[in-house]
């Protein structure tokens, strides 16, 4: 039976591979130590055997929590790079910007000039002294 090799993540650097391992290390760990708690109820072959299969188990689960961990952080570095949060122009205040078309809002509702008519509610009235 020949051996497979673990496929590289594209773009994985040495630093994120150790991050992989010892997330599937602490899920390992943290299987085994459930599992021999579980399996205690059995006794002592209850004890490893739920070790045993609850190492591979968090081992599986941490690989799994690692993966979703690593996509999610690339998705979110393609959004900042797209919208332009790193390197790109996100609150530059020198863009041109086009022109509205329709839709605008009036000088009166603007606070450029006075309304022609007054507001539903009347006119403010000037407290009593």
């Amino acid at each position: 039976m020949k051996k497979e090799k673990k496929k590289k993540v594209e773009g994985e650097s040495p630093k994120d591979s150790t991050r992989r391992l010892e997330h599937e290390a602490e899920g390992g760990a943290s299987g085994a130590v459930v599992g021999a708690i579980v399996g205690a109820c059995a006794g002592p072959p209850g004890m490893v055997a739920g070790a045993i299969l609850g190492g591979v188990a968090g081992a599986l689960a941490g690989a799994v929590l690692d993966q979703e961990l690593a996509a999610s952080e690339q998705r979110t570095r393609e959004l900042d790079e797209e919208i332009g949060v790193s390197g790109g122009d996100l609150g530059a205040p020198n863009l041109k910007h086009p022109p509205p078309t329709g839709g605008a809002y009036s000088a009166a509702s603007s606070g450029v000039h006075p309304a022609e008519e007054a507001p539903a509610e009347g006119p403010i009235q000037t407290p009593d002294p």
